[in-house]
């Protein structure tokens, strides 16, 4: 179990990097443009948005609005600061919130968007929750690890996953989705480029100053030690593993 001090530090360290997991800009405009066009009268909502990279390549990306929500509160300052900076703080609102008790209305949104974030409440408990928030003809776009070969390395699957016995694989997903009540409208792998060029190169450059401001704290060099880890999982096994974007849209329920 992670103590209060270990949060601090990998906040300290998450926080220097413009994205908290894998994505890229292009991968965000991909899955947006699965979807009919949004106009100014649609609505997204963000879940776990972190400091905002994807909502706002959403931003520059359609005219909806959006609202975001994290439950970090400095992501949230960051994200409000950007669109201010932007231009658009009258169409993007962060604020703090937990996704797993969204004070939203029934069927709020036309969107819901969660880039990366699911897997903090779990992938079956997320899509169970969140499909009451969306509209008539709305759509639920995620990205969630996925495995893209069988039998995945055990220290692999005990990293990513935390229980080992989850069935991670595409097929598995695709079962999840359609026991929740979705149909998958489009999915797509994301490519390398998502991991190493947007968030992992990122890291490493702030890591050394990390580790030399803090080498005298045990908890903050854990930190750093099991993001080193990740880093070197995926160089390893990148073959095994990635982000899959879904695209779903809830079925009719029948009476």
């Amino acid at each position: 179990m992670f103590t209060e001090s270990f949060w601090t530090y990998f906040h300290e360290l998450y926080e220097s990097i413009p994205r908290q997991g894998p994505g890229e800009r292009a991968a965000t405009e991909k899955a947006l443009g699965m979807l009919p066009p949004l106009t100014s009268r649609h609505r997204i909502l963000d879940i776990g948005c972190g400091s905002g990279s994807q909502t706002m390549d959403l931003a520059r990306s359609c005219k909806a609005q959006i609202n975001a929500v994290d439950n970090h509160a400095p992501f949230v300052d960051t994200l409000n600061r950007r669109a201010a900076e932007a231009g658009c703080a009258d169409r993007v609102t962060a604020e703090v919130g937990d996704m797993a008790e969204l004070a939203f209305p029934d069927r709020s949104f036309d969107v819901l968007w969660a880039e990366g974030s699911i897997f903090i409440i779990g992938f079956d408990l997320g899509l169970s929750l969140w499909r009451r928030l969306i509209a008539p003809d709305g759509f639920l776009v995620v990205s969630e690890l996925c495995w893209f070969r069988d039998n995945p390395p055990d220290e692999l699957r005990e990293f990513c996953l935390g229980d080992p016995s989850e069935d991670a694989s595409l097929e598995g997903r695709r079962k999840s989705i359609a026991a929740a009540g979705y149909s998958l409208v489009h999915e797509f792998p994301l490519p390398k480029s998502a991991w190493w060029d947007a968030y992992y190169v990122p890291l490493m450059r702030q890591l050394d100053d990390f580790e030399r401001r803090h080498a005298d704290h045990p908890e903050a060099m854990e930190v750093a030690r099991r993001s080193r880890h990740e880093i070197e999982l995926f160089k390893r096994y990148s073959d095994f593993y990635g982000y899959a974007f879904f695209i779903l849209k809830p079925m009719a329920v029948r009476s």
